[in-house]
């Protein structure tokens, strides 16, 4: 009987190490998946700084622009 049982034990104990397998990829995915996310995150935040930042310089460069006739050209 103990022959019979041999193929059942192989049988369940292989099931287990491939759902552990299994567990350890899902991890192993949500894990990467998460660091993906945030740093798409992070690229918008700088995306976000950087179109700020655009803007700020042309309001700066549009108000130098109406100084500059009034003033005869020149730059304080």
């Amino acid at each position: 009987m103990a022959d019979e049982e041999r193929p059942a034990q192989q049988a369940e104990d292989l099931t287990v190490f491939v759902q552990n397998l299994l567990n350890q990829m899902q991890t192993r995915f949500q894990q990467m998946s998460d660091a993906i996310l945030g740093r798409i995150d992070e690229m918008g935040n700088r995306i976000d700084e950087l179109e700020q930042s655009i803007s700020e310089l042309m309001e700066d460069a549009a108000i130098d622009e109406q100084r500059s006739p009034m003033e005869g050209g020149r730059k304080p």
